[in-house]
């Protein structure tokens, strides 16, 4: 991920990338590109994916990034990590409206931030995510099997308990960023994480295989 620089260190690269350095922008955004690519990956359709990597979706929202610098400076109401993330999950639900029009999931599915919205995270890609490298060919059809349980049990979930599920543990963002992401409290982030740990441990538990198979 890089190393994290000080608010400093963001205010002085922000003021020379909006005058146009560009190496002052790649610096500014080179250490979020992990973390954007797989948030843009739990959160794309899976009908875009024929034609869009995550990968462009990050580095088209590279060029909107700049162009909207003065904002953040004027604004500050978010970490920088955090407002590089909402331009880039608006670029992800412009692209997918423009590529998907009316077939896009219901708009209603996306997660609220400071009246912003997000695709909300697929519950396929996050049982993807979950099951790992449970890949061997003898055991392709068990895989497909627990995928299908896995998915269901993510889809039990409260949409808010699913989400912090997958910013604390896929996008591995702080109990702060959760919390600022989600525009809740630290400690109600917290609950609402552990409680969706415990109920989905609790839901594969009672399938046939348990836990197998499963990243930590």
């Amino acid at each position: 991920m890089g190393t994290a620089m000080g608010n400093d260190s963001i205010s002085d690269l922000a003021d020379r990338a909006a005058r146009g350095d560009g190496d002052a922008l790649e610096l500014l955004f080179s250490q979020h590109r992990d973390r954007l690519k797989r948030m843009v990956e739990l959160r794309m359709d899976a009908r875009l994916r024929a034609r869009l990597d995550p990968s462009d979706v990050v580095q088209e929202a590279c060029l909107e990034i700049a162009r909207r610098l003065p904002e953040f400076q004027q604004n500050g109401r978010l970490p920088f990590y955090l407002w590089v993330r909402l331009v880039v999950g608006e670029k992800l639900t412009l692209l997918q409206r423009r590529h998907l029009g009316a077939r896009m999931r219901d708009a209603g599915r996306e997660i609220s931030l400071y009246q912003q919205a997000l695709p909300e995270a697929s519950s396929a890609a996050l049982a993807a995510q979950l099951l790992g490298k449970f890949t061997s060919p003898s055991n392709a059809a068990v895989r497909a099997e627990r995928l299908l349980r896995l998915q269901e049990a993510l889809n039990a979930l409260d949409s808010v308990d699913r989400e912090v599920l997958a910013l604390r543990h896929f996008e591995q963002m702080s109990r702060k960023e959760a919390a600022l992401a989600l525009g809740i409290t630290e400690e109600a982030g917290a609950k609402r994480y552990l409680r969706a740990l415990a109920r989905l441990k609790s839901a594969l538990a009672e399938q046939p295989g348990g836990l197998e198979g499963l990243q930590p």
